[in-house]
């Protein structure tokens, strides 16, 4: 395995393990679900380039979009949780209750 692919791997389980351990703010949830799909943006932006085809150089883009519609509807959903809340502690946040 080469050091770029090592690199690219471990920032992605770094992300998924600070996701999947961290669950006391919203905001650092939404940040290692950010860093996630960066990887894999760059992961599969190296995949397109090494793979020199012209049809499937459209993807990158496309799940950067996603992306960042990702982002701003975690950002409208911390904004609405801090209004309501007052904080963006998970531990405050009951789903069941209205």
């Amino acid at each position: 395995m080469s050091p770029m692919y090592f690199s690219l791997n471990s920032a992605f389980m770094l992300g998924l393990m600070g996701l999947a351990l961290n669950r006391y703010h919203l905001l650092s949830a939404l940040l290692c679900l950010e860093s996630m799909l960066l990887t894999l943006f760059i992961t599969i932006a190296i995949w397109t380039l090494t793979l020199n085809s012209v049809s499937s150089s459209i993807i990158p883009m496309i799940l950067l979009t996603f992306s960042a519609c990702e982002a701003s509807a975690g950002l409208a959903i911390l904004v609405a949780t801090s209004r309501s809340h007052g904080s963006d502690n998970l531990q405050n946040l009951n789903l069941l209750q209205c």
